[in-house]
């Protein structure tokens, strides 16, 4: 039975027990349910650090969608965290680490070595990342509308940490698997596109579209269609790592992800830890 007929068979109910002057106290049993029943939305995400060094939380929320409680914060190694989910309308938007994070302390501004989103802050703000960056990226659907949720992890503005998207307490549609990068793509990073610390060690890959920003990299212009913009040498170094995440911005046969009835949504960093 669906949500929405079970709930009109309780708004049924309800007017019907109001008319026979039911006791207030079933009353409310009603609109308990009526409130448990509707919220049938993902209602938290769940952001866990796997990774052996501490990093900073980044959340964006879409164009059309309301902003989380918090858009940046500090997640030490084996550290989890919570937001809550918007609880009304359809949601939007995308999670990413930062690494190397510090406060000057001539300028007190805060930066980071990667995905730093520039508001010299812990708090993004409504900024998204600099790339090359890990996103995790999630479309959650209305709640009581029955529609499927949609999540991926995208490489398509590079990489700089393993990423992991996982639905909990899904089974009402689509295949509720995980969306993973679990790779570390970092190690395979080609030397045109690494992305070097003072200390010598890679700690980012860009995508060649950053790289070299030319329209075949980039699916722009003339290869703005899946038809005329395939996966290039490039790309596959990131296919080859993450295979079921975004190498490039036309991979989606292999990179979408749908779910309906979903709870939460979990992102873990270095997943594979």
């Amino acid at each position: 039975m669906t949500v929405a007929h079970l709930l009109l068979q309780l708004s049924v109910a309800g007017n019907a027990a109001r008319n026979r002057m039911v006791p207030p106290a079933i009353l409310l049993i009603l609109q308990l349910l009526f409130a448990a029943l509707g919220a049938d939305g993902a209602s938290s995400f769940t952001f866990t650090n796997a990774c052996q060094h501490p990093v900073w939380v980044g959340a964006l929320h879409g164009a059309s969608s309301p902003p989380l409680a918090r858009s940046g914060f500090y997640l030490a190694p084996s550290a989890t965290s919570r937001l809550d989910a918007p609880s009304s309308g359809s949601w939007s938007g995308t999670f990413w680490a930062r690494t190397g994070c510090a406060v000057d302390s001539a300028t007190g501004r805060f930066s980071c070595a990667t995905a730093d989103c520039g508001t010299g802050d812990v708090a993004c703000e409504g900024r998204g990342p600099a790339p090359p960056v890990t996103l995790a990226e999630v479309t959650l659907a209305a709640p009581g509308s029955g529609g499927q949720d949609f999540y991926d992890v995208s490489l398509v503005d590079g990489f700089n940490v393993p990423v992991r998207v996982a639905p909990s307490g899904g089974g009402g549609g689509g295949d509720c698997r995980p969306a993973s990068c679990a790779g570390d793509v970092n190690a395979m990073c080609p030397a045109d596109l690494r992305v070097v610390a003072a200390s010598g060690g890679v700690v980012a890959c860009k995508s060649a579209c950053a790289a070299y920003g030319s329209a075949r990299y980039c699916c722009t212009g003339q290869y703005g269609t899946p038809a005329t913009c395939g996966p290039t040498n490039y790309s596959q170094v990131f296919k080859s790592t993450c295979p079921a995440a975004y190498s490039y911005a036309y991979d989606d046969a292999s990179s979408t992800f749908t779910c309906s009835g979903a709870t939460s949504y979990d992102v873990t960093f270095c997943p594979g830890s």
